[in-house]
This record gives structure tokens, C-alpha cells and sequence, in this order.
């Protein structure tokens, strides 16, 4: 089974992308259509601060009457992490997602942001875990019809 590490060398895009906390909500929306994400990592120079999704934005701006263009990320982001060392496994990963109901891990290396997994990240990679070794016991059992 991969680590974080290894999962996060294998992703097409390998910067992480980030905003500053006094970035405005609309600011944060906008990097992150424009790079397909559903999450973003909000960094105080290199420190980690929070983390903004699009559930942080139709919770606590859309249901709350804020504006996109004058609330600050600071306001609204996330501020209590769950995040993982690259040395996590997978299926680690997978269970921390599920016990706290998030979509996103940041993963971190001493006191520095590495790159994030999403659960798409995760789920794809536990399929392909699966895939092989279904393909594995296949090709086991096709041996032994053949040596027996």
C-alpha cells in the first residue's frame, strides 16, 4: 500500500496551491475554479492557518448573508486541521476521512505543507489497490489450472 508521500509524487498537478488569510473570499473562489480544485490551503508566509472548500462557502457565507468580495478567508476558513505525515498509508488516510467527515488532508513534513490529498486522490488509488490484486489472484489461479 502507498504512503502520502508516494501518492502525492504520482499527482498531475504537484503545486500546492494556497491563498493568504487576508485574501477575500472571492479571491480564494476564483484561484480555485481556476485551477479545478475544491479546496484551498490558506498559509500565513509558509505556515498553515486553514484550509477554505466550497462547504466552507455555502455554510458560512451563502447561508449567512455574506458577500464574496468583502469577507476575508481569515473569517470563514477552517481553522482546525487534520492533516497526515507523508509516511501515512492509504487506507489511514481513508479511515482519518471518514471518522471526520472531510474531504481534504493537507500533508505535512515537520512544520512544512508538502501537498493535499482529496478523497478522490485516495478513493482512486484504493481501486487501483483493489484492481491489482484481483488481477494478482487471477493470474494464481489461471497457474494453477495450468501446473495441476
Amino acid at each position: 500500500m502507498k504512503t502520502a508521500r508516494q501518492l502525492l509524487g504520482e499527482k498531475a498537478e504537484r503545486s500546492t496551491i494556497s491563498v493568504s488569510p487576508n485574501a477575500t473570499v472571492y479571491q480564494a473562489l476564483q484561484i480555485m475554479a481556476d485551477n479545478n480544485i475544491g479546496a484551498i490551503l490558506v498559509m500565513d508566509g509558509d505556515r498553515l492557518v486553514g484550509i477554505f472548500s466550497e462547504r466552507d462557502y455555502a455554510r458560512k457565507v451563502v447561508l449567512m448573508g455574506k458577500t464574496s468580495a468583502g469577507t476575508p478567508i481569515s473569517e470563514i476558513m477552517t481553522h482546525k486541521l487534520v492533516c497526515v505525515p507523508p509516511t501515512a498509508l492509504v487506507d489511514d488516510c481513508l479511515g482519518l476521512i471518514t471518522e471526520k467527515r472531510i474531504r481534504h488532508l493537507p500533508v505535512i513534513e515537520g512544520d512544512k505543507v508538502i501537498g493535499i490529498l482529496s478523497i478522490g486522490d485516495l478513493v482512486r488509488e484504493k481501486i487501483a489497490d483493489q484492481e491489482f490484486t484481483i488481477d494478482q489472484m487471477k493470474h494464481y489461479i489461471y497457474d494453477q489450472r495450468i501446473t495441476h
